[in-house]
């Protein structure tokens, strides 16, 4: 049947969602679907047949949607990601269906509470960080905004890595999120597409024009199966599609080899097709740890446009009309080969010729950067490229030929813009640059700040912004104010809806009607008292997670985030070292309790990343052991940093830590997450902070440091860490504290060289904002120390953070990227 045939069928009718309708399917589920009866069901029973009686709600709204857009002939967004970082989603689904109290209720009657068992769905290890969590913000909120989208990725097995805390050391052991299979996803068969590697391009019988077609005959083959989990807007009025690709060897064992002893040569195609999706980001330090990677990125990127290109074609009949039925955006460079590879569709599987398939590509695609920093700009060494994707690089070296003489004769471009804007990086070793690839496949490239967007017009895309003039702007991130607020701080949630209305709940940038109750001393109480909730809800957490007892009226003071050194966990460790020397050198003080925590995961392969957690652990086990500053100072490293964790630990922050060198975090996502919950920031100028503090009042945050300019400056003229370093007396001691072994008795130059590199070099500028950090967090102290004045800077905060919604972001793009609103 297909889908003109089904709209001519009778629609099935809206389900009932009362407690008690919703109690008798919760039980027919449990039955019929987990095989258990209510007396035999354990915990998670109840979670599976929960999760099926939403699912099922979700499903006619799903049906809809999709029966809605090909009615309509509606042009799609496509958005390849190789990370999205869903977490949990039963609460999300409850939550935007408007089903919570419903479903609460249902259960209660049935002696379950909902808050216990959804505690027990696994969160969805498909993501590492910033990136991975706006691509999931970005699909909600794609759904919210109805606009018609899918998204595409990977169905890693294990994902990113569960991260364990060994004597203060990072472990990482694999996270098993699939372990019980997932009770939201539904195989898609029909949806299978094979995905080659290696091989030779050969050349097939010329036609009239003495042209030969190339015909890539690849080596190695694999089977890309699709999964889709369905993305459900707020109040679930559209429901978009999260299709995610699995690897499956086209001969799952060679049975001649197998029985002629060779047992694991038999398997071979099974353990290849099982690497390509078991872990996001593998060590790409090794070169069979980057070829794993340019693999997984290559077989996702085919598989999707493949998908793409045969639902085009099965709708509209003619790949050349795809820029008006077909949006699809790179979510940095990880899906960048996808632009070679809906050349080598057009041309070699459509018969395009090459200037009218770069014509398609380049106005189908648009590019979105999250980097500034030259080494995450992915590239790949040329013989890795050609020998995994031979005709791939023919088109690379064409489209780069294409470019250049573009540059030369037209533009007038010189021999050292020619080599900024080639495709194939010349400067020692070669290698495919997949962010010039990006850049020029595409007719849109956005930042995700306004610092960070501009930064890209003078550094990593200086030469191609002169060519291209015209292909930069900016896309400012955002956040689902439906996780980052309604879902993970009920408690503040009720008390805007008492204060404002509800008015929020559909357009949060009606926040702004909070402002008048920031002077506001009842309403500061209750703001106080929600507050102090989250924060026991915490401190009980750190409990029984690691025998840490904290005080909740303590400063919370919160890092959660990627541990890499330009986003400068270090400085944050440096000045805990300075601030616990003072307060052991002067008991007198009237000192404000504070409890420092930190999150996050380190590149397993990044050695100062995992030592930075080391020295957190050892700083901490020092601090908190210490009876001279018992109750003043408390440093966590939280263990296994994750969605979870972050709806926990962000609703009870007092402070948030955004404090990256200036000019190197693109936007970060953490900072409008902790600042909509009523934490206030300090941070340095950097990023969306720019942005933050234009919305919130320059009053209410707290920023300090050097600016992407002065670091830029510093870095060009002669800068003397050492020099700054010994003019520091609180920074001088601290370092020395930390590089002599006061924190590693065990091993006394275990931070030898990570300290020295401040003193050698402080590419991060650690020494140079020291001095500026440590007085911000005094003045913080004082604050503090100001309770109303505290309260009223925090709710100014909430009510600025309306904009900073990822609704505003989509439609934006929406409008004026995708063209689709």
């Amino acid at each position: 049947m297909n889908l003109t045939t089904a709209a001519s069928l009778p629609k099935p009718a809206p389900r009932a969602s009362d407690p008690a309708t919703l109690a008798g399917e919760i039980i027919e589920r449990l039955t019929y679907r987990i095989g258990k009866n209510a007396a035999a069901a354990k915990a998670h029973d109840w979670l599976a047949a929960s999760i099926l009686v939403v699912r099922d709600r979700i499903i006619d709204s799903w049906i809809a949607s999709t029966q809605e857009t090909y009615e309509a002939g509606a042009k799609r967004v496509y958005y390849l990601s190789l990370e999205f970082l869903i977490g949990r989603l039963m609460r999300d689904a409850v939550s935007n269906l408007g089903l919570m109290e419903a479903m609460r209720e249902a259960l209660s009657s049935l002696g379950v509470d909902i808050d216990l068992i959804r505690e027990l769905e696994p969160d969805a290890a498909l993501g590492n960080g910033g990136l991975g969590r706006l691509a999931a913000c970005f699909m909600e909120s794609m759904a919210t905004v109805d606009v018609p989208a899918y998204g595409y990725g990977i169905r890693y097995v294990n994902g990113m890595f569960r991260q364990e805390i060994s004597d203060g050391w990072q472990v990482e052991l694999p996270e098993t999120w699939l372990a019980h299979g997932n009770n939201w996803e539904f195989e898609r068969r029909e949806a299978s597409y094979e995905i080659g590697f290696g091989g030779v391009v050969e050349l097939a019988a010329a036609d009239g024009s003495g042209d030969h077609a190339r015909h890539w005959k690849p080596h190695d083959r694999f089977i890309a199966t699709a999964y889709d989990t369905p993305v459900v807007g707020w109040r679930g009025e559209r429901v978009n599609t999260l299709r995610l690709w699995t690897a499956q060897p086209i001969d799952p064992i060679l049975l001649d080899a197998f029985n002629a002893g060779d047992h694991i040569g038999a398997l071979r195609e099974s353990n290849q097709a099982e690497a390509l999706t078991r872990v996001l980001y593998p060590a790409d330090a090794t070169p069979a740890g980057q070829e794993l990677r340019l693999r997984q990125e290559y077989f996702f990127s085919s598989a999707s446009l493949q998908d793409i290109t045969r639902r085009h074609l099965q709708y509209f009949g003619d790949l050349r009309t795809l820029p008006d039925k077909a949006a699809i955006q790179l979510n940095d460079t990880h899906p960048a080969v996808a632009v070679a590879e809906l050349m080598r569709i057009l041309i070699d599987h459509h018969d395009l010729g090459f200037d009218e398939a770069w014509d398609v590509t380049r106005r189908t695609f648009s590019y979105t950067n999250h980097t500034l920093l030259p080494e995450a700009l992915e590239s790949w060494p040329v013989p890795l490229f050609e020998r995994l994707l031979p005709r791939h690089m023919q088109l690379v070296y064409a489209i780069n030929a294409k470019l250049l003489i573009e540059a030369r004769k037209d533009r007038g471009f010189d021999d050292g813009a020619i080599s900024a804007i080639s495709l194939i990086d010349e400067g020692g070793d070669r290698r495919v640059r997949m962010g010039n690839l990006a850049f020029a496949g595409s007719h849109s490239v956005n930042g995700v700040s306004a610092l960070h967007t501009e930064l890209m017009k003078e550094t990593v895309f200086a030469d191609l912004h002169k060519l291209y003039p015209d292909r930069i702007n900016n896309k400012t991130n955002g956040i689902t104010p439906r996780r980052w607020l309604m879902q993970c701080n009920p408690g503040l949630t009720s008390l805007l809806r008492e204060a404002i209305g509800d008015a929020f709940l559909d357009d949060a940038e009606a926040l702004q009607a909070l402002k008048p109750f920031a002077e506001d001393s009842a309403f500061q109480e209750k703001f106080a008292a929600v507050k102090r909730a989250n924060k026991v809800v915490l401190s009980n957490l750190l409990r029984d997670r690691m025998g840490l007892k904290i005080d909740p009226d303590a400063l919370f003071d919160t890092q959660i985030k990627r541990i890499h050194e330009y986003k400068r966990q270090l400085l944050n460790i440096v000045e805990a070292v300075a601030l616990y020397d003072q307060i052991r050198s002067h008991p007198e003080r009237d000192w404000v309790p504070r409890v420092k925590l930190f999150g996050g995961k380190a590149a397993p392969s990044y050695h100062n990343a995992k030592l930075i957690i080391k020295l957190a652990n050892d700083v901490a086990r020092v601090i908190n052991h210490d009876p001279a500053v018992q109750g003043m100072l408390k440093v966590a490293f939280v263990p296994n940093y994750n969605v979870s964790l972050a709806e926990i630990m962000m609703p009870a922050a007092d402070l948030s830590e955004q404090i990256s060198t200036a000019g190197m975090e693109a936007s970060g996502t953490g900072n409008m997450k902790f600042a909509l919950n009523g934490a206030l920031t300090i941070g340095t100028l950097d990023g969306a902070n720019v942005e933050m503090r234009d919305h919130v009042g320059a009053e209410n945050i707290k920023i300090f440091g050097l600016t992407a300019a002065q670091v830029s400056e510093w870095r060009s003229g002669g800068y003397q860490p050492r020099k700054v370093i010994e003019a520091s007396r609180e920074l001088s001691q601290a370092l020395s504290a930390i590089q002599s072994g006061v924190f590693s008795p065990d091993d006394r130059d275990r931070y030898r060289d990570l300290i020295q590199g401040l003193y050698d070099h402080d590419w991060f500028m650690v020494a140079a904002d020291f001095d500026a950090y440590h007085a911000a967090q005094r003045e913080l102290d004082t604050l503090w120390g100001d309770q109303p004045q505290w309260r009223a800077q925090a709710i100014r905060n909430v009510a600025g953070m309306g904009w900073f919604s990822s609704d505003r972001t989509i439609r934006q793009y929406a409008s004026e990227i995708w063209k689709v609103l």
